[in-house]
């Protein structure tokens, strides 16, 4: 019997709850076979050694339901499970029109937290069909799989709520696009890196205070990037080429970016970095990670010395959505298949033209324009909002990339 011809039959939902062990479900379903009856649904749920099933199946045939009862609340018995067996008409009720999964991250993540965010789910008017555990370190993350409601006007009546309760939290439309082939692109400077470039090159030039000064006068808008890049960039003329190398060895990584990177890469993702900082820095992390694709300014050197000027197309706001864009076409990848992640306002013309944009332990202003924000110092964390478990995680360090 089809799914469409279950609508107005009656129908026996199954339910065996206890402690979980081993042969269980073959051993229910063993037991319903003996009656003819049809399979209309299935879940199956394991909680801190807990199991709860639920069958939903046609009506056996006329004379037996009586017997199918006591003999599926014998065999529970004999397990030490309870059972329960309950009459309906049909399959569970439609699902409203509009899919989404909402993925929320907490460190921790509080009861008053989940309640608020059911709350505001059902306000929008949502219907919590599944509910999920993605990790339990280095946060706690669940996915709602949340049905009834289209996901834009969900994700606005969540923003604000997670902003309230100090929860991160994603929506994303569901669909077999979550799970297909991805481009991921970063920002460098205090999202790949914790670092700014630009102030460890001064820090050996002995002018950080001048290069603060500048980078304040951009922040209050005396200044755009392209001129502030080239005012910092000038305060590093005449130092010594060899620097670049005591750079690269200062720069730290994130917590998290290899294990990000890293399970990226295993799982078929392709990776990149744009950057405002500089090609001497993002080349050598593009071969130490094994980035796809990387792209920044460029330090002039002549002579062993630093010139004080960049050569070349100057990555600035507009830039990097250019070379997201670029990217995406060379990957081969839509572009609302992409993710883009960066921290300030250089980053929000790339993440907003980014099918996904994560606004990491970013700006107000930027969390507020960016679709998702993660505000935990774990740049893997970004992984729970393309729906990667921590399972699958650690599996995927048993890939042999070679």
């Amino acid at each position: 019997m089809s799914a469409s011809q279950t609508t107005d039959v009656p129908t026996l939902l199954v339910k065996i709850f206890g402690k979980d062990r081993p042969g269980i479900t073959a051993g229910l379903f063993d037991t319903l076979a003996a009656y003819s009856v049809d399979v209309v649904d299935i879940e199956q749920v394991v909680t801190r050694g807990r199991i709860v099933l639920c069958a939903l199946v046609t009506e056996p045939p006329r004379g037996l339901e009586g017997h199918l009862r006591a003999t599926v609340h014998s065999w529970a018995e004999s397990m030490k499970l309870q059972a329960e067996i309950i009459s309906g008409i049909g399959d569970n009720r439609p699902r409203g029109l509009g899919r989404s999964l909402v993925t929320v991250l907490g460190h921790p993540l509080t009861s008053e937290a989940a309640a608020s965010i059911a709350a505001r789910i059902t306000d929008a008017g949502g219907n919590i069909d599944r509910i999920f555990r993605l990790a339990k370190y280095p946060v706690t993350a669940v996915e709602f799989a949340v049905s009834g409601v289209e996901t834009e006007p969900l994700r606005t009546a969540l923003v604000t709520e997670s902003a309230r309760l100090g929860v991160d939290v994603a929506v994303v439309a569901a669909g077999l696009h979550r799970r297909a082939q991805r481009l991921v692109v970063m920002d460098v400077d205090s999202t790949l890196i914790q670092d700014e470039v630009i102030e460890l090159f001064a820090a050996h030039a002995g002018c950080e205070d001048k290069v603060a000064d500048v980078t304040s006068a951009a922040m209050r808008g005396e200044l755009d990037f392209e001129q502030s890049l080239h005012a910092r960039v000038a305060l590093l003329e005449g130092l010594d080429a060899s620097v670049v190398d005591k750079v690269r060895s200062e720069v730290r990584l994130t917590p998290g970016a290899r294990t990000l990177i890293r399970t990226l890469k295993r799982l078929g993702y392709q990776v990149g970095v744009v950057s405002g900082g500089f090609t001497q820095v993002t080349d050598d992390l593009k071969e130490r990670l094994g980035l796809d694709f990387a792209h920044a300014n460029t330090l002039e050197i002549v002579d062993g010395k630093l010139t004080g000027r960049v050569t070349g197309e100057i990555v600035d706001r507009p830039g990097k959505a250019r070379l997201l864009r670029r990217f995406a076409a060379e990957a081969g990848v839509p572009l609302s298949q992409t993710v883009a992640i960066g921290d300030g306002a250089n980053d929000l013309d790339m993440l907003n033209a980014a099918g996904l944009g994560v606004a990491f332990n970013a700006k107000p202003v930027v969390r507020e324009a960016a679709h998702t924000a993660v505000n935990v110092p774990f740049l893997d964390t970004v992984l729970y909002l393309l729906g990667i478990t921590r399972e699958e995680v650690e599996a995927a360090d048993t890939i042999d990339l070679a």
